[in-house]
């Protein structure tokens, strides 16, 4: 469902009514009728095209990743309040659902149950229509997919919601009440459900497919499973409605083994693979076949894809991530650049951790990681693309720069990738690197724009989330042989026989940090795990310095940025204008 356009305009207004004047009944010409719309297949295909449009991706200026560990918003465009804990229900920042940058709109209260009134309008009228053909019940799990999405999303922000499950109309009563966290979880897994029965095994990836919907209910009963929704608002102080942001009744344990049973139900569908294989080969097959994985239009590990939105494709703003996170030494702009913290995570190729303190590592730190670290990151002295024109003379090869190197006279001169550069000085990665991921190296992205899909969903992460509910399930055996396969994938060892208890769940946890990485995944993770006290510090970078005549420089680890963590962070704010508008809405804790 490459570039969707909207191709009508949609009237759900009540029409005028009147008694004797039949001149007022006119048809107008300019637009599709209400009843023309639901008669009519390919205006109703359009409809829910225009409802896959909501769906959040990742290839936006400010990346979820840098609300996270992972990453730092280089222009602090309002993204500096999420990570310092100081937004309120009348400040969201760079969530706010009016915002100037569309980054995070698609994540926004408002916005999330504008599309989800749109897949009720739709629902409403297919009950009460004549039109059963295969098309229109396909039509109809999509929805019942899109609906749980956007639920999905809410509820990981906020916890427990309002359901709405119709169209509301001038009669309804539209002042709902948050449903309980567990009956949100209930609600989007029968939608889910639901689509499954209805949708085809396979098929266009850019729409939802039975695949996509057993996958989504996987992230969402994993992530329902997961600590912060199961710690009775342990993290809370004198919260008393805790049955609003986690469960109040049953058990951790049965919640992990429905997360396994979902995973499972995606495995035994037998259609996914992981892209390469789990046998590359060598480090640099790997690192080539990991690369590869996220330039294409669509593989064998693919689940869902969202293709970029050529509407408003001439927008500074619209999707470009090339341009938006590659180096500026390319007249590119260095936005969500990787943190020292998620560098410093991948492991040696070995399987052993990197420490800045192991005097070896220290000296050479960019030799022989993870061949993930090759295809993910760009630091200084790696090969990257040719330079453009007005700077292939200065680097004429197309390494990255991020060091500064000494001269006789003991001055600096600062590297054509460094914010004192000579090109592009007013962007430029804080941290010392740069993304890799996702990055098309045959674009001059100064100029071109990208067109790759986003992936919403691919099978590794199911076999993370299959990986992870094993680990609470206490079955370490049968986790380490999913854990295997990724890093296999990966050109990694095995993860050690004799590795259990906390010490493999926080190889768990690196492994799908890796893994996922910029993949809008982390930001949850470090929430649900209840971990974000211990990770989410001060963010840091790399000084590199080349002394004056040596071509070995010498590293030092900085601090780039501060940021602070307070518990309420683990939720975001109902906000102050929807509670003014709703008086039955009670507010998440510590806002």
């Amino acid at each position: 469902m490459k570039n969707i356009k909207t191709i009508i305009l949609l009237v759900f207004l009540g029409t005028f009514v009147s008694c004797n004047d039949d001149f007022l009944d006119v048809v107008p010409s300019d637009r599709y009728s209400d009843a023309a719309v639901w008669q009519d297949p390919a205006l109703i295909k359009a409809y829910v095209s225009d409802i896959y449009r909501g769906l959040p991706e990742g290839f936006e200026n400010v990346t979820l990743a840098s609300l996270s560990d992972d990453a730092l918003d280089t222009w602090q465009f309002d993204s500096d309040p999420i990570v310092k804990s100081e937004i309120n229900p009348s400040y969201l920042a760079i969530f706010s659902s009016d915002h100037w940058n569309i980054s995070f709109r698609n994540y926004s209260w408002p916005n999330l149950y504008k599309n989800i009134r749109s897949c009720n309008i739709f629902l409403d009228n297919m009950a009460n229509s004549n039109l059963t053909s295969p098309e229109i019940a396909q039509l109809r799990g999509e929805v019942l997919y899109l609906r749980a999405h956007y639920y999905s999303t809410l509820v990981s922000l906020y916890g427990g919601v309002p359901l709405i499950d119709k169209a509301f109309t001038s009669n309804d009563d539209l002042l709902t009440p948050r449903s309980t966290f567990e009956d949100c979880i209930k609600f989007i897994v029968k939608d889910l459900d639901d689509a499954a029965a209805i949708l085809p095994i396979s098929g266009d990836k850019a729409r939802a497919t039975k695949g996509a919907a057993l996958g989504l209910k996987s992230r969402i009963l994993t992530y329902a499973a997961s600590d912060l929704f199961n710690s009775n608002g342990s993290w809370t102080s004198g919260y008393a409605n805790n049955e609003l942001i986690g469960y109040t009744s049953g058990t951790q344990t049965e919640r992990w083994q429905a997360a396994k049973n979902a995973s499972k139900a995606v495995i035994d569908l037998g259609i996914y693979d992981l892209f390469g294989g789990t046998n590359p080969g060598s480090q640099e097959a790997a690192i080539d076949n990991y690369k590869k994985l996220f330039i294409n239009n669509g593989n064998q590990e693919d689940m869902l894809l969202t293709f970029v939105d050529n509407i408003n494709y001439t927008n500074w703003d619209s999707s470009n991530p090339g341009l938006f996170t590659g180096p500026n030494g390319y007249h590119n702009w260095g936005g969500s650049s990787p943190l020292g913290q998620l560098v410093d995570s991948y492991e040696m190729n070995d399987g052993t951790k990197f420490d800045w303190n192991n005097p070896t590592q220290k000296i050479a730190p960019y030799e022989n990681r993870d061949p993930r670290f090759y295809a993910n990151i760009l630091y200084d002295g790696a090969k990257w693309r040719e330079r453009p024109d007005d700077v292939k003379a200065a680097d004429p090869l197309g390494i990255i720069q991020t060091g500064k190197y000494q001269q006789a006279n003991g001055t600096f001169v600062p590297g054509l990738d460094t914010r004192q550069g000579p090109i592009e000085d007013w962007n430029g990665s804080y941290t010392g690197y740069y993304t890799r991921k996702f990055i098309d190296p045959s674009i001059n992205h100064q100029y071109v724009k990208q067109k790759l899909p986003w992936r919403q969903m691919r099978y590794a992460e199911i076999l993370l989330n299959y990986a992870e509910a094993c680990l609470g399930l206490g079955q370490e055996t049968e986790a380490k042989q999913y854990i295997n396969m990724i890093r296999s994938r990966a050109g990694m060892p095995n993860v050690p026989t004799s590795e259990s208890g906390q010490t493999l769940v926080n190889r768990f946890r690196n492994e799908r940090r890796i893994e996922l990485s910029y993949e809008q995944q982390r930001y949850f993770d470090v929430r649900r795990w209840m971990i974000a006290p211990n990770v989410l510090t001060n963010a840091q970078g790399v000084s590199i310095i080349y002394p004056y005549g040596s071509t070995k420089p010498t590293y030092s680890t900085i601090e780039v940025r501060n940021r602070s963590w307070i518990n309420k962070s683990y939720l975001l704010p109902i906000t102050q204008d929807e509670m003014n508008r709703n008086k039955n809405l009670i507010q998440n804790p510590g806002y």
